[in-house]
């Protein structure tokens, strides 16, 4: 539903000479020579307070978008009215917005004769935006220029507006206080530049200094501080710094002891989260991810890049793959970037690199939202990506949609069904995912510190969140892990797949296989198609929920090997979530298999996968002269001891026991005087000795290491 209506700036916003930014003045009296207009661009000379709008921006609501837009066009010299409106059917909600110049359009034929002036030229200039997934409202198109020219005194904008809403509206200086603090915001979310001559506060800048960390007066000592303080405090810690040739920082990459942990047990399917530096966030932050034996998201790393670069990237991964000892992960998932692409295709050649589905869906609204027909678009690209099941399928039901929509030359489909080959799960089913692939509709890769910052935290505020994080997801980890070797989950069958794996799987990856065993209910009519010698192919059928809640039925191909105990879905589930799916169950009941073969019960989501796999990083020869890989293999075993220690009473006092018995004589005394400072008030997982640095002669020192074409100090 489309409605038409012009707005106004709010009473006050008629001057931004007075105005004032966080308290500050902004400098501009009315005594000021006034700007010229450059007519052909149709924008003052001189210097702005307002930066353009731009494709991309994105505001915290309507209003807030509303006032932005009316700042500039009154410092470039013309009025804002709304064009166009869109609003839900039922909510009212709106979720679209077309503003534009005042001098937009023509009149209409009824108001011709009136005595008002004709100010309307048919100007171009406008900016639609639409609401997307974040809720948060974002720029899809803007024009800047216009056909007439443009004053510098421009006192409002148009709206009709009723005396109720008038009454409420702020008095001159509240509101210009508001509006400019809004837009200040707004730059950073934009990437724009603060204005020199400005006293308002800092705005980070993105593109003066490529070659270096945009940061903020105090960001390079917090940086320093917390380095140092990790480095004191936490054993075999890791970090990288990298200087261009004036010295300036330019990247950092931090690992401490447990992401490190982490990567030898969970670093075998990664996905790099480059959301904060895609979007550009105050903090320039990409983190490594991967997910744990709870199917939980596990952080592998961190860095904060001087810009999204193929040379930043490079150094990254570089640097992450000193930190593990050069263990390349098996699959690397990202966004669809070209720098992100070649960095990987330099540094990991031999990974499976792909890009993520979620993220793609998640611009689906943003690239396709303008299209005429966008519902329908939308709907039809869910179906080739998500249930589609051959090659074919996905090729025909592509072809459809851009034919049958005429969008065979949209630039982003396009460049989409180029690179079909690394996201559409019908192409995947070779590649181990681990949960990460979200090829399931409405399977999202959420970012790791979400929850703990927006565009605009700066960076010595996500230091200290970013340990509150990582303390938070230990706990989570610690009482799964509980959970799991202290209770038995119900069965819901008398199948005794499920019987068996009860006693291996963690929780939450039991949940999740349970589900698969309750829905062989939902198969049915399990048929040979096809027999070569030990190897027969099975057709399983499966009712399945459709749209607006019909049932419907689909036909699963099932390849299975008596003499190899092989089976294989068309599905793939097994390679995407790394647990057989009903289809391949029911194949193997079908045939009178009772248990589910070993090969297909993977040992990183086995409940006791952290105290018995010693992860493989490096040479685990004892008699190795790298003390590097002594200390990681001690620093490993002893982890799963301490780990072990923490989960009750009895087991924190034999644990102590253990390394006290193991320790060095010079060492004892710090196990006696920890074992004296245990009061019975003191829960398991409690450390009572938190915050006391341990003597850095015994775990710590530094090295120099040359990356190429860096200077870094790496530190273990």
């Amino acid at each position: 539903m489309e409605t038409e209506e012009e707005k106004e700036a709010p009473p006050g916003n008629d001057c931004l000479a007075e105005g004032k930014c966080d308290g500050q003045s902004l400098n501009e009296t009315d005594s000021e020579p006034t700007e010229s207009f450059d007519v052909q661009n149709g924008l003052p000379d001189g210097k702005k307070e307002f930066d353009a709008p731009a494709v991309g921006m994105e505001f915290e609501s309507y209003d807030d978008a509303y006032n932005y837009y009316n700042c500039y066009a009154k410092e470039a010299g013309f009025r804002v009215r709304v064009k166009n409106s869109w609003f839900k059917r039922n909510s009212r909600e709106k979720y679209g917005a077309v503003l534009c110049c005042s001098s937009q359009g023509f009149k209409r034929i009824k108001d011709v004769n009136r005595l008002r002036k004709e100010t309307r030229t048919g100007c171009p200039a406008m900016l639609r935006m639409r609401v997307v997934d974040s809720k948060r409202w974002r720029v899809l198109e803007v024009t800047h220029e216009h056909n007439h020219l443009l004053g510098a005194k421009i006192n409002k904008s148009v709206k009709k507006m009723g005396s109720g809403t008038k009454s409420k509206l702020q008095s001159s200086s509240d509101a210009e206080v508001r509006t400019i603090k809004l837009y200040r915001a707004l730059v950073i979310d934009a990437g724009g530049n603060e204005n020199p001559n400005s006293n308002a506060v800092a705005v980070r800048k993105f593109s003066d200094h490529p070659n270096q960390l945009n940061l903020r007066k105090g960001d390079s000592q917090a940086i320093y501080n917390y380095l140092c303080r990790l480095q004191l405090t936490n054993p075999n810690f890791f970090y990288l710094m990298d200087f261009n040739d004036e010295g300036h920082l330019r990247n950092v990459f931090w690992c401490d002891s447990r992401c490190r942990a982490s990567c030898g047990y969970f670093g075998d399917v990664i996905y790099i989260d480059n959301t904060c530096l895609s979007n550009r966030y105050e903090t320039p932050l990409v983190a490594f991810v991967g997910v744990n034996h709870h199917g939980q998201n596990v952080l592998l790393g961190c860095g904060l890049l001087s810009g999204e670069t193929s040379e930043s990237y490079t150094w990254l991964f570089k640097a992450w793959l000193t930190c593990v000892s050069g263990q390349c992960p098996q699959t690397i998932i990202t966004d669809r970037c070209k720098a992100l692409q070649n960095a990987i295709m330099e540094v990991f050649p031999k990974s499976n690199h792909r890009f993520s589905l979620s993220f793609i869906m998640r611009r689906v609204p943003e690239k396709l939202g303008g299209l005429r027909n966008y519902d329908a678009i939308r709907k039809m690209f869910v179906k080739a990506a998500f249930e589609t099941l051959k090659v074919i399928e996905f090729e025909a039901a592509w072809g459809f949609m851009v034919q049958h929509f005429g969008v065979t030359d949209h630039e982003w489909l396009r460049s989409l069904y180029e690179d079909r080959a690394q996201w559409a799960p019908v192409y995947l089913k070779d590649t181990f995912f681990a949960g990460l692939s979200a090829s399931r509709p409405g399977e999202n890769l959420s970012p790791f510190f979400d929850k703990y910052m927006h565009k605009q935290t700066p960076l010595k505020e996500f230091l200290d969140k970013y340990e509150l994080a990582l303390q938070k997801k230990l706990k989570e980890e610690s009482l799964a892990d509980i959970e799991s070797r202290n209770t038995s989950p119900a069965l819901k069958t008398r199948c005794s797949f499920e019987l068996q794996l009860s006693k291996l799987y963690t929780r939450e990856i039991f949940k999740r296989f349970q589900l698969e065993v309750e829905e062989m209910y939902s198969c049915f009519s399990t048929t040979q198609l096809h027999v070569d010698g030990p190897i027969i192919i099975f057709l399983v059928k499966e009712r399945v929920l459709a749209e607006g809640n019909r049932r419907e039925i689909r036909d699963y191909e099932v390849l299975y090997d008596r003499t190899a105990s092989e089976v294989r879905c068309i599905c793939s589930c097994f390679n995407f979530y790394g647990y057989l799916c009903r289809h391949a169950l029911c194949v193997l009941n079908f045939n009178g298999v009772e248990e589910v073969p070993s090969k297909y019960i993977l040992s990183r989501w086995k409940k006791d996968y952290k105290r018995f796999y010693v992860p493989d990083q490096g040479s685990n020869n004892g008699d190795a002269v790298d003390r590097m890989q002594w200390f990681n293999q001690l620093y490993r075993s002893a982890l799963q001891v301490v780990e072990e220690g923490a989960v009750s009473l009895d087991h924190y006092k034999a644990a102590l026991q253990a390394f006290e018995e193991s320790a060095l004589p010079s060492q004892r005394a710090n196990f006696i005087k920890a074992r004296e400072m245990h009061q019975p008030g003191i829960e398991p997982g409690s450390v009572p000795w938190q915050g006391t640095i341990l003597p850095l002669d015994h775990w710590c020192f530094v090295e120099r290491v040359e990356l190429k074409n860096s200077s870094c100090l790496v530190s273990f």
